[in-house]
């Protein structure tokens, strides 16, 4: 024995409508979302970026203008000369502290005229002294004698000696004196050369920071004309934003259209369930039922 083949399942057809009065509304929103389809697309005309202000493009020219400070060259020549003077000082003296003619140089013209007025004092002192003697030795009656003789040479040699002394003492402290002068005029000559070489650094410093002043004066004016150039950017997206939401303007009517003619879950009133939508058959309706529902159907009928 078969047993029946179970019955299909039931099943719910629904048919969305639109009245008549609302045909002529869909009909122009259709037109219209086809010129909008159609149209062709729409490139924004205006300025996106900002340019730099005025202020900043006569930073940037400056900047680009800069050149090395004035001060640096002349430092550095300064610098080097300086250098040099105190090398070349300081071989100098070495030359003419070795050199009898540069020693010479630096010692009193009139030196030998004092050494000589020296000399002359120191023999005419020696003169007296042999004259006195010579005197004394007639008196006692032994002029002529061994003894006389003797007594001469002793200071005839004393005489030289003195002599000798005199030149030797005299030229050694001319000598010492020339050399005193050497080591001023070499020491002056450095001193001047260090002057020199500290006034090179000196103006290099004022270089790098007139060259510092004149960066953060850029660096303060570029900023200042910054803000001015973020303003203006800031107006070019405003601009910009507008003809976006312009460009959009019409595809929100269309669709705010849509949701008015379709219904939308934005009008409480419907529930969120679409506005036009035919109600249910009664032979939808009973097959819903099951079996016992068809049976009441048909005594209807």
């Amino acid at each position: 024995m078969c047993s029946p083949s179970p019955s299909p399942a039931p099943t719910s057809t629904s048919t969305t409508t639109i009245p008549e009065y609302a045909k002529p509304y869909a009909e122009r929103m259709l037109g219209k979302t086809e010129a909008l389809t159609e149209s062709p697309y729409q490139t924004y005309g205006g300025q996106r970026l900002a340019t730099a202000t005025p202020e900043q493009q006569a930073v940037r020219q400056n900047v680009a203008a800069m050149q090395q400070p004035g001060q640096f060259a002349a430092g550095t020549g300064l610098a080097g000369a300086g250098g040099l003077s105190a090398l070349g000082a300081g071989q100098q003296y070495m030359a003419m502290a070795t050199d009898p003619m540069a020693q010479q140089a630096f010692m009193s013209p009139y030196i030998q005229n004092v050494l000589d007025l020296q000399k002359q004092e120191a023999i005419r002192d020696a003169q007296k002294g042999q004259l006195g003697q010579n005197l004394a030795s007639v008196r006692q009656g032994t002029y002529g004698g061994a003894r006389q003789e003797l007594a001469k040479a002793e200071r005839e040699r004393n005489l030289q000696q003195n002599l000798a002394n005199i030149q030797a003492t005299g030229t050694q402290k001319a000598y010492e004196d020339a050399i005193r002068g050497m080591q001023f005029g070499t020491q002056a000559g450095i001193q001047g050369a260090q002057a020199a070489s500290a006034a090179g650094a000196t103006l290099g410093q004022l270089g790098i920071g007139q060259q510092q002043q004149a960066l953060d004066l850029a660096k303060a004016q570029e900023a200042f004309g910054g803000m001015g150039q973020a303003e203006q950017q800031k107006a070019l997206d405003i601009q910009y934003q507008d003809f976006l939401q312009q460009q959009q303007n019409p595809y929100k009517q269309l669709g705010f259209m849509s949701d008015i003619l379709r219904g939308s879950a934005n009008l409480t009133a419907t529930g969120g369930k679409t506005v036009y939508e035919a109600p249910p058959s009664v032979a939808s309706q009973i097959g819903g039922l099951g079996l016992a529902g068809l049976g009441v159907y048909n005594l209807l009928k």
